[in-house]
């Protein structure tokens, strides 16, 4: 059995394996420029984040009806059942399927499906993060979470994620206020590509309570102290940071010494199908790579769940405690 633990950075489009790729495409009618899954797979060898968002985005073709969500949604349940996610705060990007002709409704709806039977089906609590695309327009977004109104009851928060550079979270200031006063919670990616500065404006601009990614918080040491002192959660994605380039090797990663700093941090997985695994796996590899000992990966699974959205059921947050707490390794 493996650690139980909480996935909080994870985008249910960038968990679409070749095989229900092609599946879907089959389906749909849509014509993919592969021969097969396997020289699919073999494309999913990225220089940087724009050329892994260019397949991303791409692929996202095959995904037009909610049928196809739900199956996406529950095919990702399943295996983070498998790894030991007990509590997952899924990303979708419905900017992305807006703008080849799939509603938002139909987004919301197939994925709901399957997150409605999650935890009877797969034992995994949920929640829906919806993302807007930094690379596109603050009046999209806006355009974008209006749309989103008649579903606000799936959505607990909002994100922001895509092409960092030349996007600064400020762009977004006016959006993250209209999703607050609509109650839902606010995170963003930061500091993946961007710089420290990015990390700051989020906070203090956006007024986020969780930082995507934020690696590059370690080049400012003053920031580092004020993530420590405000216990600012971190979503971390090691496999992500690797195949993307932003870190050479998963054995230069700075995780180790993050967690030596004193900051919060979690192991997710991103964008599993094309990074190269699931968040059981991403533990595996940094417990491999980094010599993370057991009480390191306990803290890490602690972790996940003190940062998780859970404050409208401290006692699930507590039960889900006790499971890493009583986890005996083998």
């Amino acid at each position: 059995m493996p650690l139980p633990k909480a996935e909080l950075h994870l985008h249910i489009e960038g968990t679409l394996e070749p095989e229900l790729a092609f599946a879907l495409a089959a389906r749909n009618g849509v014509e993919l420029p592969y021969a097969d899954t396997e020289a699919l797979r073999t494309a999913y060898l990225f220089d940087d984040l724009q050329s892994f968002l260019d397949l991303y985005y791409a692929l996202m073709a095959v995904l037009r009806t909610e049928q196809d969500f739900e199956e996406l949604a529950d095919a990702y349940l399943a295996r983070a059942a498998a790894q030991g996610v007990r509590h997952a705060e899924i990303f979708f990007d419905p900017q992305a399927h807006t703008a080849r002709g799939v509603s938002i409704s139909t987004v919301v709806e197939g994925l709901g499906r399957a997150l409605d039977r999650s935890e009877e089906r797969h034992g995994i609590s949920t929640q829906l993060i919806m993302c807007f695309l930094r690379d596109e327009s603050a009046d999209s977004a806006m355009a974008t979470l209006e749309a989103a109104m008649p579903h606000l009851h799936r959505i607990s928060a909002v994100g922001l994620d895509s092409a960092e550079v030349g996007h600064p979270p400020v762009k977004f200031r006016e959006v993250y206020e209209a999703a607050a006063a609509l109650g839902l919670r606010k995170v963003a990616h930061a500091g993946e590509e961007g710089p420290p500065e990015y990390i700051r404006e989020a906070l203090d601009v956006l007024g986020v309570e969780r930082i995507d990614h934020g690696l590059r918080c370690m080049e400012d040491p003053e920031l580092v102290e004020r993530l420590v002192a405000d216990r600012v959660p971190l979503t971390l994605c090691p496999l992500s940071n690797v195949r993307l380039r932003a870190i050479d090797t998963l054995e230069e990663h700075p995780l180790r010494a993050m967690m030596d700093a004193g900051l919060l941090c979690t192991v997710n997985s991103d964008d599993p199908a094309y990074f190269g695994g699931y968040v059981g796996d991403t533990f595996h590899a940094v417990h491999e790579a980094l010599d993370l000992d057991q009480e390191r990966l306990r803290t890490l699974a602690r972790n996940s769940f003190e940062a998780a959205f859970l404050d409208h059921d401290e006692e699930r947050r507590a039960r889900y405690l006790s499971e890493v707490d009583a986890y005996a390794f083998d």
